[in-house]
């Protein structure tokens, strides 16, 4: 089977910000420690995503092609997938490589949020997160100065995942990144639960990410390393198709999207409608920067 993929433009390169302007420009210019992001709290005034998709349709159509590329059979699918024992290593431009399992990670501090969810494919939903802000999580990792960007890497296991085995010619391990400005973005979120409970299975348990100005392939699942590097990492759908997938993958808007659960279409605003949070991360509108 020939994997089909919609096009998206192809992504340019962001404006680079270092630290002392990243702090400049979220108002801690001066004081000079990553530590010291802990002064940002929940974001203020976002919008109003609409009525939360209900659990039972938000679990049961997903894209998880680590099991099946039907939507709608993904939660049969994953169901049997094993989520304990379960760790997460963290390594590359750190002060010190370390692991942490989910219990860990959740100890530094969850929040709780709504968020919208946007597929490339033209649905969206609306979805509860709880997690830790990937922001909190990038201090305790004490990235070095040199790291610019973050790898994501999900899990390797084609004797437990059907797409994995057949499909051996996809680059697998699926994998992601983010810039170092954009992880540190206070909506970015490292998810480990949703709807009150922990993360489904077909949610990408048992840890997730969370970026909502993104399309939704760039929010990996079942998440396994986190690397920060120097250099742009490789993902998943940028080395199926380059000219295809861009790095950044923002939401562009100007188009409409169906809401799973209640199939109304209603318009897609530009970065979700999350732009006046992150619109200044990119020196392209989010067309551009798909």
């Amino acid at each position: 089977m020939r994997l089909r993929l919609p096009p998206v433009p192809e992504t340019p390169e962001p404006v680079w910000l270092d630290r002392r302007r990243f702090l400049a420009r979220v108002g801690l210019a001066g004081l000079g420690a990553w530590g010291l992001l802990a002064a940002r709290g929940w974001p203020r005034d976002l919008p109003d995503p609409g009525p939360v998709t209900p659990e039972a349709e938000a679990t049961r159509f997903n894209n998880y092609y680590e099991f099946t590329t039907d939507k709608r059979e993904v939660w049969k699918k994953v169901a049997g997938f094993p989520t304990r024992p379960w760790t997460v290593a963290v390594d590359g431009l750190v002060a010190r490589p370390r692991t942490l399992d989910p219990d860990g990670l959740r100890r530094l501090g969850t929040v709780e949020r709504t968020y919208r969810h946007r597929c490339v494919e033209g649905w969206s939903a609306v979805i509860p997160w709880e997690g830790v802000p990937l922001e909190r999580f990038v201090r305790w990792a004490e990235p070095l100065g040199s790291a610019r960007y973050l790898a994501f890497t999900a899990f390797l296991k084609p004797d437990k995942a059907p797409g994995q085995a057949r499909h051996p010619e996809w680059p697998w391990p699926y994998t992601e990144g983010l810039t170092l400005a954009e992880a540190t973005n206070e909506l970015a979120l490292l998810a480990t639960g949703a709807y009150g409970k922990p993360l489904a299975p077909s949610l990408g348990a048992p840890v997730r990410l969370v970026v909502p100005w993104k399309y939704g392939y760039k929010n990996v699942k079942g998440i396994v390393r986190i690397t920060f590097t120097e250099t742009r990492p490789p993902t998943f759908w940028t080395t199926l198709a380059p000219g295809v997938y861009g790095f950044f993958s923002n939401i562009a808007g100007g188009d409409r999207e169906w809401r799973l659960g209640t199939g109304e279409r209603v318009p897609t605003p530009a970065y979700n409608g999350y732009g006046a949070w992150v619109a200044h991360l990119y020196r392209e509108p989010p067309g551009a920067n798909r």
